[in-house]
């Protein structure tokens, strides 16, 4: 620029660095109205479960107290239940021949109690099956409040190099107001502002202002983000949605339980633990976070939190927190049907390195982890082959089914125990209610806590009472679903990977070459022996876990082979199985007989036939034995436990296996349900855009006989 500058150019820079500023500077005062946004449907929220509660109360409770109102001439005027009167005015109640004024007050009033009482107990639940305009406005509020959020670190890095900006031009911009006063300016100030102004200029077309101008641009897609893809962004990251809602509204959800049962002394202690997740891949809960300080604050632990809790990202985030302190040795003793989960959860999870020590090599893995470090994950039957110098030392042992070493006897209880005399810190975790028993409790606690053990010997009787409770909140630490998941959706899917052992590999191999398709999808189920099947012993486990919580299971399944081998495998346990050649009336006569069963109950069914047309509230966990061509059989199948009056969340386990076709079907559907969740409606014709053909079943058969002729080639 020179001393012919247009003062024009100055005014539109200015004013574009401005309009800049002012989209940045005011994003933390957008951030608080999309709090009321949120707060506002929240509460919308609240009211239309309310209203849901007061549906459900008949208008007799109006003569609770006998006041005397005449119930029959608002029932002749169509008002049955609470719901109906909250929305009636005075003058609607006073209309009806019988009410007076006075009691159109008192009827009034006392709705107004009935629904004041509903709404204390009332919490909100963020579900993509249930949405409305209330929970549309709450999770289009929390896209744009978290993804802000997200920019805030960009946005405040600008905003410090605009400063500086500033203070350059502050006393130079009047001198280029207009050609006179830039005439009558001296060369000294003149050449300041000129060296300001090429500043501001390289800035605004540098690395400022592209950054400045791609966050603007990401702020107006925040902005102006729909319901559909708010909605999909929740279903991929429901924790962080969770998140924001309950530090916004914790009076609306989550537990209002701030330190999760622990006593008051103990939980200050927790409360201050330092916690360093870096690495982390995932969000937590803020309950979730919680056990994880407990953890690392006690030390030696026994985490009881109830089946779909999450206790193993809790455990992953303690190792974690310890790598990010100097920790470089970790083990994992589980169950072998679970060894695989664990694996596949720690590389999803954490930047940790994983070192499978089972099976054949497992000396060589043993020595591997022994020399470099990270997180060794092994089975109870393989603990008896892991020597371990003296003098050697890792920070944490984590036993997962902790419940399987409670007898001293018993020899994986002594392997166990004789490898946690090497570990520094001790995580012991298990689903199982050992308030049952009592002894197994402290059995564990022995290993973990001895002097708290010792100190509630003699107690075992008392193990509801809160003393006794107390006593062992430094070791044992137990919440269950109701209490700090308030909101979780109605139905928690998650995959459990088995790993074949040798004789099933080698009888779905040769299905595989002999191209004998359903054999092939029968991984697992098709060997001669159940105590050789992988997906049997996950099955028992899963349904030993679910009697303990006081639940029942159907089992699901296209083959009937693999029904009746379900059905041996529990005996009298499991229902008469259903399949297509059960009559209707026979299939309700076994519903009703599963309804009557106890907790731990098995219902096994042809997956075509008893996943239509039945209701079965009584089961609250949904065990699929393979995956199916069309998932909207699956969908049927869960939904008939899934369905109104299911009174508990329902949990649904897929079984598969690794290595096998089964793999690949499911990479292919959910590529399938991906395409099908970003742009097709739920019409039938969308629908079958999910399913599998016998075509695409043929070539993944023909990839699987490669795969395998390639490795028996290089073996």
């Amino acid at each position: 620029m020179n001393r012919n500058f247009l003062p024009q150019d100055v005014r539109r820079l200015l004013s574009d660095y401005h309009y800049m500023m002012d989209m940045l500077t005011t994003v933390p005062m957008r951030m608080d109205e999309i709090k009321e946004e949120i707060e506002h449907g929240a509460r919308q929220m609240v009211n239309e479960e309310v209203i849901e509660i007061l549906k459900g109360i008949d208008i007799d409770e109006l003569n609770r107290d006998k006041k005397g109102i005449r119930v029959k001439a608002l029932r002749e005027h169509g008002f049955t239940n609470i719901a109906q009167l909250a929305g009636a005015s005075q003058y609607n109640l006073t209309a009806i021949k019988g009410i007076s004024e006075d009691s159109a007050y008192t009827i009034r009033s006392e709705v107004a109690k009935i629904a004041n009482q509903a709404s204390k107990g009332a919490k909100i639940r963020l579900s993509s099956d249930h949405r409305s305009l209330a929970s549309s406005e709450v999770v289009r509020g929390i896209y744009k409040y978290y993804h802000l959020q997200a920019l805030s670190s960009r946005i405040n890095g600008v905003l410090q190099y605009q400063q500086q900006i500033e203070y350059d031009m502050q006393d130079v911009v009047p001198a280029m107001a207009n050609r006179l006063s830039w005439f009558f300016t001296s060369k000294e100030v003149q050449q300041r502002a000129l060296d300001a102004f090429d500043r501001l200029t390289s800035s605004k077309e540098g690395p400022f202002g592209s950054e400045a101008g791609a966050i603007i641009d990401e702020i107006k897609a925040i902005n102006s983000i729909n319901d559909f893809a708010a909605w999909d962004d929740f279903t991929k990251n429901s924790i962080g949605y969770i998140n924001v809602l309950e530090y916004i509204t914790p009076d609306l959800l989550g537990n209002d339980d701030a330190v999760y049962g622990l006593p008051e002394d103990l939980a200050r202690e927790v409360q201050d633990e330092c916690f360093f997740p870096d690495g982390l891949k995932c969000q937590l809960r803020p309950y979730q976070e919680w056990g994880v300080k407990y953890a690392l604050h006690q030390g030696k632990v026994l985490l009881g939190d109830e089946m779909g809790l999450g206790k193993t990202v809790e455990a992953i985030a303690t190792m974690v927190s310890l790598k990010n302190t100097g920790a470089t040795h970790f083990m994992v003793v589980c169950p072998a049907s679970v060894i695989t989960n664990w694996c596949r959860e720690i590389t999803r999870h954490s930047m940790l390195s994983v070192v499978r020590i089972h099976g054949y090599g497992r000396s060589g893995a043993f020595q591997s982890w022994i020399k470099a470090g990270g997180v060794a994950v092994t089975t109870y039957e393989t603990t008896g082959s892991l020597p371990m110098d003296a003098d050697f030392q890792f920070t944490l042992l984590t036993v997962d089914e902790a419940h399987y070493i409670k007898h001293k006897e018993a020899q994986r209880s002594q392997n166990v125990r004789k490898i946690a005399e090497h570990a520094e810190r001790l995580l012991f975790m298990t689903g199982t209610a050992l308030e049952n028993n009592v002894d197994e409790m402290v059995s564990l606690m022995e290993v973990l806590q001895p002097n708290v053990a010792a100190s509630v010997r003699g107690m075992e009787a008392l193990a509801s009472a809160p003393e006794f409770r107390k006593r062992v909140a430094p070791v044992y630490y137990r919440r269950k679903r109701e209490d700090v998941l308030t909101e979780l959706p109605d139905k928690i899917e998650s995959r459990e990977w088995c790993t074949l052992n040798a004789e099933e590999k080698q009888v779905y191999e040769e299905a595989v070459l002999s191209k004998k398709y359903a054999d092939a999808r029968r991984v697992s189920f098709n060997v001669e022996d159940l105590s050789k099947s992988s997906k049997a012993q996950r099955l028992l486990e899963i349904v030993s876990d679910a009697k303990d919580d006081g639940r029942k299971v159907i089992v699901f399944s296209f083959f009937l082979d693999t029904i009746g081998k379900v059905k041996e495998l529990f005996g009298t346990q499991c229902m008469n199985p259903i399949n297509g050649s059960v009559s209707p009336q026979r299939r309700q006569e076994i519903i009703d007989e599963f309804d009557a069963a106890p907790a731990g109950a098995v219902l096994a069914a042809q997956i075509q036939s008893g996943g239509t047309g039945l209701n079965i509230q009584s089961a609250s966990v949904v065990v699929i034995c393979e995956p199916q061509f069309k998932p909207s059989i699956e969908n049927q199948a869960i939904s008939r436990a899934y369905r109104m009056g299911q009174t508990r969340d329902v949990l649904v386990y897929r079984l598969l296996c690794e290595n096998t076709i089964e793999e690949k079907m499911s990479q292919i559907l959910d590529e399938k349900q991906q395409i099908f969740d970003a742009f097709a409606d739920k019409s039938e014709a969308a629908q079958q855009s999910l399913e599998l053909d016998e075509t695409t079943f043929g070539q993944l058969i023909q990839e699987e006989i490669d795969r395998i002729n390639q490795e028996r080639g290089a073996a």
